[in-house]
């Protein structure tokens, strides 16, 4: 049977609309069981502490669990990689902290590419990092600082959490920046700090479902309760678009990398 042009030309946008149709309802329906958010440190950090915050607020905006799985180890990456190989389906969901973007080059090889794996859904906080001395330091302002080791030159420690953390990282920008030589003295056990609290998923879930989480956590970020919960960890909230929350990301990993090289920086 032969059909008119028009009528086949009517069939043929249907069946085009149909995959569209299909990813609006299941974004429209999502989520509709328990979703994990897999933090890759262990718990009581800020890290652990901002994704219990959010994901509260999500479970009480969406009706569902969204529930907290702590996987430390490798620096964050046994937790990433967890996410990495989870289904694109929007219920495996990732909080981690600037260590990602620093990983991307303090590591030789990784089982991912943290950018073409994760696809990014929504900046939540921004954490500041401060500089610490000794009370009985003979300065206190950071003038003052960089002018004294300016004149002791490697008789200054700077401590962090290991090799590689976010802490060393950001001491060796300090000194790149500052022209200082300070002595890197690592130390275990400090639980991870962030700059930026990042949330992403498997790079394939589909764009309704990342859109709609990406409100719902805008809209959360809004409660005046929750940004003061935030304040309280000393952060700032950090709504944004996924587009520059990617950007965001991009531009974080581009700025460490260059750190880490310059600094000959290498894991523990």
């Amino acid at each position: 049977m032969k059909l008119p042009r028009r009528t086949f030309l009517h069939l043929a946008a249907g069946a085009v609309a149909l995959p569209t149709v299909s990813r609006v309802a299941q974004a429209q329906a999502y989520p509709s069981r328990p979703v994990r958010l897999i933090v890759p440190f262990a718990p009581g950090g800020v890290n652990d502490i901002a994704a219990r915050l959010v994901s509260q607020s999500l479970s009480e905006r969406l009706g569902q669990q969204f529930l907290i799985e702590n996987r430390p180890g490798g620096g964050g990456n046994i937790g990433i990689e967890a996410v990495v190989r989870a289904p694109a389906d929007g219920y495996t969901l990732l909080v981690v902290g600037t260590t990602a973007a620093i990983n991307a080059t303090l590591f030789d090889k990784l089982n991912y590419n943290f950018i073409r794996d994760i696809a990014p859904v929504a900046s939540i906080v921004r954490v500041p990092h401060v500089m610490q001395v000794n009370p009985s330091f003979p300065a206190v302002t950071v003038s003052e600082f960089i002018a004294y080791a300016k004149a002791n030159p490697g008789k200054i420690s700077m401590g962090s959490g290991g090799n590689g953390s976010p802490a060393h990282v950001i001491g060796e920008l300090f000194k790149m920046m500052a022209g200082v030589n300070l002595v890197h003295v690592p130390y275990r056990g400090g639980a991870p700090a962030l700059t930026n609290l990042l949330g992403g998923q498997p790079r394939n879930t589909p764009s309704e479902i990342v859109g709609k989480l990406n409100t719902e956590i805008n809209v959360g970020l809004a409660d005046p309760k929750l940004k003061a919960r935030f304040a309280d960890l000393g952060g700032t909230v950090l709504p944004n678009s996924s587009a520059a929350f990617g950007k965001l990301i991009a531009d974080d990993t581009e700025k460490w990398g260059k750190v880490i090289k310059f600094s000959g920086s290498k894991p523990d």
